[in-house]
């Protein structure tokens, strides 16, 4: 009842907004009430509907020259005023790409389009080689954090504006963005010409570095003159979040282990309807190399990894090997049960960025303590979920879970009941990555 409860009170919250919204704009229309008129506000908001959070990385090498490095500061000043920045629309910085990067200006510096149109005017051109992959590098690692500007839940983007071609690597730089949740677009300039490709170190490396090489995060432009016609299909393209697809989200920035009650109790029916539910929590993540891991323990008296986090990389392999789990039976220790996970399988991930989450799926009473373990594994960073059925008693449910406890354990009669909990357990984990540390 509570997971209801509160999903639907995430539905008001959501209304409430619009409501706000609407009457913000009707109130602008009515005659002064002695109230402060609202315009200004608004302006000052930016564009609501493109959130994001973006990094202009510019040519400032001798390849560009400083002429055409002036007409680059033109039109990126033309994409940010067109973006709409404001406190709650955009936020832009820009790093400079020469023989070093500089860092030019962070995301808090600025949140209105004419203080950011005054700094890009002021920046002054440093020469030496293109090391574009070098700054790129720099700015995915240094550039996004919260002390410096970057919001939470709000994609991360790296303009990378490329005259002619890089003098050192992209690629690494390209996967390191990508392990950071950075999405990559280039926008290159003067493609090299058939007698200049010879000098390009390397020829696809545009596909190598952008977030996805689907067309959608390359743009290109013939030259610097002319490019006011570039500038609003560029803007429409940062601000079409849902195709952000290296934004670290919930769905592909998580470890999740599913603790499995393998014990007489349960059945073999009965399991494979446990196992079902998992598939179908699983199918809900972005599961790759760099992406959202799944795992898999069964337990009764003993434990037996079915597999861990780093034996799979894509969805398909994750779902056969939960199709694949074979019924144990026999007792039910899941005190010790947790133990085991805790230190076998996120031991080897503790220290990796993505955020880790263990389901314990019980039908009964334990043999064994609980309280202890759980504990411990909420201690090493795990958020723990416990998902009962049947027997399994309210109070050690609520033992196991993580704070706000009510929001944590959930509880069904049947074991066909598992299927309706599916949506609100990934609306668990989403909010809870949401509220954690970005």
């Amino acid at each position: 009842v509570l997971t209801r409860w509160a999903s639907s009170f995430s539905v008001t919250g959501i209304k409430n907004t619009v409501l706000e919204s609407v009457g913000r704009s009707v109130s602008t229309a009515r005659p002064s009430t002695g109230k402060r008129p609202k315009k200004p506000l608004d302006k000052k908001a930016g564009n609501k509907d493109c959130k994001a959070d973006i990094a202009f990385l510019i040519d400032g090498s001798y390849n560009i020259g400083q002429r055409r490095f002036n007409l680059q500061k033109n039109f990126v000043g033309k994409v940010a005023v067109m973006l709409g920045i404001g406190t709650e629309g955009p936020h832009v910085g820009v790093v400079q790409a020469s023989e070093h990067p500089k860092i030019e200006f962070y995301l808090k510096n600025f949140t209105a389009a004419k203080e950011v149109l005054f700094a890009i005017k002021e920046l002054g051109f440093r020469g030496g080689n293109s090391n574009t992959g070098k700054a790129l590098k720099h700015t995915a690692q240094k550039f996004f954090s919260l002390e410096n500007g970057a919001r939470k839940g709000i994609p991360k983007i790296i303009v990378v504006f490329l005259d002619g071609w890089p003098s050192d690597d992209l690629e690494e730089a390209g996967i390191v963005a990508r392990e950071f949740g950075v999405n990559v677009f280039i926008v290159s300039v003067a493609k090299p010409t058939t007698e200049e490709l010879g000098m390009v170190q390397d020829i696809g490396f545009v596909d190598k570095a952008v977030c996805r090489n689907n067309g959608f995060f390359s743009y290109q432009m013939p030259t610097w003159f002319g490019t006011t016609k570039y500038v609003k299909p560029l803007v429409q393209k940062l601000c079409s979040h849902e195709q952000m697809f290296c934004s670290k989200t919930c769905y592909n920035s998580v470890n999740i282990a599913f603790l499995i009650d393998g014990s007489s109790s349960v059945g073999d029916n009965n399991f494979r309807l446990v196992l079902e539910f998992v598939s179908n929590v699983a199918k809900a993540f972005e599961i790759s190399d760099i992406g959202s891991k799944i795992a898999a323990v069964q337990f009764t008296y003993d434990q037996r990894t079915e597999f861990s986090f780093t034996d799979y990389n894509t969805k398909e392999e994750v779902l056969s090997a939960i199709r694949n789990i074979r019924y144990m039976s026999g007792g039910t220790a899941t005190g010790d049960a947790i133990t085991f996970t805790t230190r076998n399988v996120f031991g080897p991930v503790k220290d990796g960025a993505n955020k880790n989450f263990l389901f314990v799926l019980t039908d009964g009473q334990s043999y064994d303590d609980v309280r202890g373990p759980a504990a411990a594994a909420q201690k090493a960073g795990i958020t723990v979920f416990s998902v009962g059925v049947a027997w399994a008693p309210l109070d050690d449910l609520k033992d196991m879970a993580s704070e706000p406890r009510e929001s944590h354990t959930f509880f069904t009669r049947e074991f066909t009941g598992l299927e309706q909990l599916v949506p609100d357990i990934i609306r668990g984990i989403c909010k809870d990555f949401l509220d954690s540390k970005q």
